[in-house]
């Protein structure tokens, strides 16, 4: 499906993409905070650009401040003062803003330096095995650290071994998502494949 995805229709495939999710979580009834990544390049004016998604939410009945748009880290950021407009304009309107993937690709702390956001989503391969590897762990620690200084919440993604989890806890992250967890599901019943705030 994504193959088909392409600068003509990009931006249609973003906004049916938050229209489905928004829908989807209120059918659901879902209480948790609602992740929808989005493509920087497919938001051409961000005002303009999230009537859509207002919209969706307003019609179904799902609070804006539930919705979190995180930056894909993926997709390399060719306007960065566009991008720190969207995520400001988001701020301003209510919405939460995540780096997903922080600490892989682009996402990294000149992203974090240049865009702050309410959340930081800790990358896999920092997760993976942390139990087991110091490297990882200082970098964690730091990484900590950073977001308490900067009032920002951290999320680990991808948490997927019993030994990881403890560790993480430990250390001082509250946020997790991962196979530990729940599988994900889509259209599953509410809390069965959602991010856990233990």
């Amino acid at each position: 499906m994504f193959e088909q995805v392409n600068s003509d229709n990009l931006y249609r495939f973003d906004q049916s993409c938050r229209v489905k999710a928004i829908t989807l979580a209120k059918q659901l009834n879902m209480a948790e905070r609602l992740h929808i990544n989005f493509m920087p390049n497919a938001v051409y004016d961000p005002k303009l650009c999230i009537r859509t998604t207002l919209a969706a939410a307003q019609e179904c009945g799902f609070a804006t401040d539930k919705i979190v748009f995180e930056v894909v880290e993926g997709q390399k950021i060719t306007d960065h003062a566009h991008l720190k407009r969207i995520i400001r304009s988001y701020a301003e309107m209510g919405f939460y803003t995540a780096i997903d993937d922080f600490g892989a690709g682009y996402a990294g702390l000149n992203m974090l330096a240049e865009y702050p956001p309410h959340i930081i989503k800790l990358d896999r391969l920092l997760i993976r095995d942390i139990h087991a590897n110091r490297i990882k762990q200082v970098i964690v620690r730091a990484s900590i650290e950073v977001c308490r200084e900067l009032a920002i919440e951290l999320l680990a993604e991808d948490v997927e071994r019993r030994e990881e989890y403890p560790w993480l806890k430990i250390a001082g992250i509250v946020f997790f998502q991962g196979y530990y967890f729940a599988r994900p599901g889509f259209e599953c019943l509410p809390g069965v494949a959602s991010e856990v705030y233990d």
